[in-house]
């Protein structure tokens, strides 16, 4: 009998860590670099930090951020922002597109994912072919 509660003890210790349990408080920093295009005078940074103030939903409802997201201005033309629950780059990505888009930005700056948790606006690349032009 006594080998049999060890093999049975032995069994659960092996099984997956957290597995069918959440864990406590995770800590999510993400990072968005807008420096290039603040300065040169195209992008307001503090309306930007407003927007996701007023934008970013927690439990399905927006102006619910608490202590669980913290928002924040890094320096000249960067935001941070501290998420101590689940959240997701990709919804930081679409709430920037959404207020280049409504600053009517969206066609000349994309966001960019420089590493992981960090998004930086970028210029589009143009390059103006003056040859072609003279051909016409």
């Amino acid at each position: 009998m006594a080998g049999a509660t060890k093999t049975q003890k032995a069994s659960t210790l092996r099984s997956a860590p957290g597995k069918g349990q959440k864990p406590g408080k995770q800590t999510k920093k993400f990072v968005i670099n807008a420096s290039q295009p603040a300065s040169d005078k195209i992008f307001d940074v503090s309306a930007f930090e407003k927007f996701l103030h007023d934008k970013i939903k927690v439990d399905n409802r927006t102006g619910n951020l608490g202590d669980t997201i913290v928002i924040s201005q890094q320096g000249d033309g960067k935001i941070e922002v501290i998420a101590h629950t689940e959240f997701s780059g990709r919804y930081l990505k679409y709430l920037t597109k959404k207020f280049l888009k409504k600053q009517q930005l969206r066609d000349w700056l994309r966001v960019v994912s420089t590493s992981k948790g960090v998004y930086e606006l970028r210029f589009f690349n143009v390059v103006n072919d003056e040859g072609d032009d003279d051909e016409d």
